[in-house]
């Protein structure tokens, strides 16, 4: 298998993780190995690397890529569960755990991946491909009021309720099975100079729908405050405003007290807070990192600590 893939923001992502040279890390977003190799090659031979993907291709390759080295750890199990297995692996706590939330390379430009819009394949969008609802079935089966919703929420698409309108209408005749079915119908509603950035929305949207990863996004964070140890950290990068405002005010919340005294004046709730955010602004690509990787441009980087 060619794999092309640019990790994004590596060495920086990699630096603020490191805490400790032999600990042990949880690496949420496997993908093809990028970040993990980086990780691996400045830990020690005691340290231990756990990581996650629910994508066929990404954990084969990666299994594969990784089998000769005995610090490593890999699960076929989505990032939610990192508190699961930790209890698996016997570790009470993780001195890291990095996520990386965007699509790699490799499944944006592999037709057979499902993920494309550039080219004619089946309307999928699954990571996990033993999920059961595909983007077809979402755009086959749900009213229009549905997939507006999910347009205008997950991709903030503003013709949300005009394309989910054609949608219905266009399949009372012919069900949607591909992509460029759907391509040919956002292209009616949309200018020509804005049609990429349209695509881009309403693909994004349907993806993050079909794959729950919102709800995803905050269960890794919840259950992986459980299993990280003080003075360990949170690095997550993320693609879209949604995600980066779901990290944004997870730190913040859990970077401040639960109550004050006058609220709580028996201590009933816990004062003290869990969290110290380490970037008070989000990390983003150098402007060579983006002009060598394209797909960087939209990356932010935030980073909290465990006290």
């Amino acid at each position: 298998m060619s794999i092309h893939h640019n990790p994004v923001l590596l060495n920086e992502s990699i630096d603020y993780l490191i805490t400790s040279a032999d600990g042990i890390y949880f690496d949420a977003t496997l993908g093809f190995g990028g970040h993990t190799a980086e990780l691996l090659n400045r830990l020690t031979k005691d340290a231990r690397v756990i990581a996650t993907d629910v994508d066929e291709n990404a954990f084969n390759y990666s299994k594969e890529k990784f089998s000769t080295d005995p610090r490593i750890s890999i699960y076929k199990f989505n990032f939610s569960m990192v508190d699961v297995i930790a209890k698996i692996e016997s570790i009470d706590g993780y001195n890291g755990i990095l996520a990386d939330l965007g699509v790699s390379s490799f499944q944006l430009d592999n037709k057979d991946s499902g993920f494309t819009y550039r080219e004619n394949t089946s309307l999928d969008l699954r990571m996990d491909k033993s999920k059961r609802i595909t983007a077809a079935d979402l755009l086959n089966n749900f009213d229009a009021k549905q997939i507006a919703e999910i347009l205008w929420t997950y991709g903030e698409e503003k013709n949300s309720r005009k394309i989910a309108s054609m949608i219905v209408e266009k399949r009372k005749t012919k069900k949607f099975s591909s992509t460029f079915e759907l391509n040919e119908l956002i292209a009616q509603t949309t200018p020509v100079k804005y049609l990429t950035k349209t695509l881009s929305r309403v693909y994004q949207a349907l993806r993050i729908y079909v794959n729950d990863e919102v709800s995803n996004l905050k269960e890794l964070l919840i259950n992986g405050l459980k299993v990280l140890k003080k003075g360990g950290r949170f690095v997550v990068i993320s693609y879209h405003s949604l995600e980066d405002r779901i990290v944004k005010e997870f730190f913040a919340e859990h970077s401040k007290k639960a109550a004050d005294k006058k609220s709580d004046p028996f201590g009933i709730m816990n004062l003290e807070p869990k969290l110290k955010i380490i970037t008070k602004k989000p990390v983003v690509p150098s402007k060579e990192e983006i002009a060598l990787n394209k797909r960087a441009r939209s990356a932010k980087m935030r980073v909290a600590e465990r006290i």
